[in-house]
């Protein structure tokens, strides 16, 4: 029997050791420190064989993908890995890189890694799960998109449509699998019946809407939202028969555009009711559409009611309800925005108190059929240093939104608005005064770009700005 030399055997068991304290990170480690500056020479593959074929066994895949996934690891908190970045880590010519990205294209189908396709220019990045499974020495094994609930597969959608991957095919492939393993679900029947689909891609145009809406809250869908999924030609397409109505979505009454007081915008649209009942019954959309109105008071509220005014007040009001109508309000903005001038009407009702001021806007409000948002002015004020500042942008925010989603747009009603709109101090050195200047900088900038209808009332004229 040959006997083994003492040293053969050191070495023998010091593999042995290594081998044994192998995981998939240090695989990762020891194939880049061999990988780098290497031209992917004969002598590489010869030293970084053990590491390429633990990390390809582990994760049941080719050494070449190891070898492609390594570097990308290497290169985990770049959004934007590109195949050609390699050939400067390995000292390569470009062209041994376009056989790799074939095999990088293998990798993203298995999960492992995500592909983007931006003006012809390809890109990579390995995502965050992934990242974390090596991290703890386990193999990432995708989520099964089989037989899910409908929270999962509306998760799902945002996985796949905000993986920001900007190629089609891979979009609609991935939701074609999501939606013919659960049949069961609503949506997926919807789909199946109306055989939604097609070569303008109406199943992924829905998909996208239901994402903006379920999982960004997003009930106005312009061009912008989608326009990167679809290439330009198709995306004219899309866009007029969406304008048209002949667009399948339409036909079937899926989408609809948004309401500009009352009539279609043509450049928003969203899910119809009927849409949002029938594709996604367990997410009671049309409820919670109730709910998220509470701090708007129903037009419908309020009572009839005579009031009488001095014969120039009352011309003055009479033209404004005129011009608050919806038919006469969407004509005016029309023309101001031609005319380069802001939309947004913004008036003042000032007069001694108990002389109808808020009145007038209650019965505004009935007659054009507009919910009102009334402000409480002393809760927008803060003892904390920024908060009134905060509140008050918070208040225009909720309001562009109502805006943007109420079928007319309802009156932002600022009562006794003279607490926020007083003399502004010049050389303000108090922080009481600075807070009370800022807000009125607020204000004044938020009435140079509203599009909607603002009134606030005061019997202190003297005090204000």
């Amino acid at each position: 029997m040959k006997k083994e030399h003492p040293e053969n055997a050191c070495m023998s068991e010091e593999k042995q050791s290594v081998k044994q304290q192998l995981t998939m990170l240090v695989a990762i480690e020891k194939i880049i420190e061999l990988a780098v500056d290497s031209q992917l020479s004969n002598q590489f593959y010869v030293a970084a064989e053990e590491y390429l074929k633990y990390l390809a066994d582990r994760m049941e895949i080719t050494t070449e993908q190891a070898l492609v996934f390594a570097l990308a690891m290497e290169r985990s908190s770049d959004r934007c890995i590109r195949i050609s970045s390699f050939s400067d880590m390995l000292s390569c010519r470009n062209i041994r890189m376009v056989a790799l990205m074939g095999e990088a294209d293998k990798l993203v189908k298995r999960g492992f890694m995500i592909r983007h396709k931006n003006d012809d220019d390809i890109h990579y990045h390995v995502p965050l799960d992934v990242i974390e499974a090596v991290k703890e020495n386990e193999v990432f094994v995708p989520e099964s998109m089989e037989g899910v609930s409908e929270d999962k597969f509306i998760s799902f959608l945002g996985k796949i449509l905000d993986a920001d991957n900007n190629e089609t095919f891979e979009y609609d492939d991935k939701l074609e699998e999501l939606i013919a393993r659960n049949p069961s679900l609503p949506f997926c029947q919807v789909v199946k019946r109306n055989e939604i689909g097609g070569p303008m891609y109406a199943r992924l145009l829905l998909c996208i809407f239901a994402n903006r809406l379920l999982n960004h809250d997003d009930d106005m869908v312009g061009t912008h939202d989608w326009e990167d999924y679809f290439e330009n030609s198709l995306v004219r397409r899309i866009c007029r028969d969406l304008r048209e109505g002949t667009h399948q979505l339409c036909e079937l009454k899926l989408l609809e555009p948004c309401k500009n007081d009352g009539l279609g915008d043509g450049r928003f649209f969203h899910l119809s009711d009927m849409a949002k009942r029938e594709l996604f019954p367990g997410q009671d959309l049309l409820s919670k559409q109730t709910e998220a109105r509470t701090d708007l008071t129903s037009h419908t509220t309020f009572a009839a009611k005579r009031l009488f005014y001095n014969p120039k007040t009352e011309s003055q009001i009479n033209q404004l309800t005129s011009l608050l109508m919806p038919e006469q309000f969407v004509a005016i903005q029309s023309r101001l925005e031609e005319s380069g001038m802001r939309k947004g009407f913004a008036c003042l009702f000032y007069g001694a108190p108990g002389t109808g001021k808020t009145e007038t806007v209650n019965q505004l409000a009935r007659i054009t059929g507009r919910d009102v948002m009334m402000i409480n002015v002393a809760k927008i004020k803060s003892c904390w240093v920024g908060e009134s500042e905060k509140n008050i942008k918070d208040v225009f925010d909720r309001y562009r939104k109502y805006v943007e989603k109420c079928e007319l747009a309802p009156i932002l009603l600022f009562n006794e608005a003279d607490a926020v709109l007083g003399i502004r101090q010049e050389g303000a050195q108090r922080a009481v005064d600075k807070m009370e200047n800022s807000i009125q900088n607020i204000i004044l900038q938020e009435m140079e770009q509203l599009n909607g209808i603002m009134i606030a009332t005061t019997n202190l004229t003297k005090n204000l700005d």
